[in-house]
């Protein structure tokens, strides 16, 4: 492959991986946000 293929593919690899954990990030994010309703939610029913 050619220096110049090479620069192209490394830096689509970075993006990816940047995308991949911007993405992972939100799913934690809503996951928590998630809990905390649940737990909200389980306190108003339990009184």
């Amino acid at each position: 492959m050619s220096d110049k293929g090479k620069a192209r593919r490394a830096a689509y690899e970075a993006q990816q991986e940047k995308k991949g954990r911007k993405i992972v990030n939100w799913i934690f994010i809503v996951l928590v946000l998630l809990a905390v309703c649940y737990i909200a939610y389980t306190f108003s029913i339990v009184q």
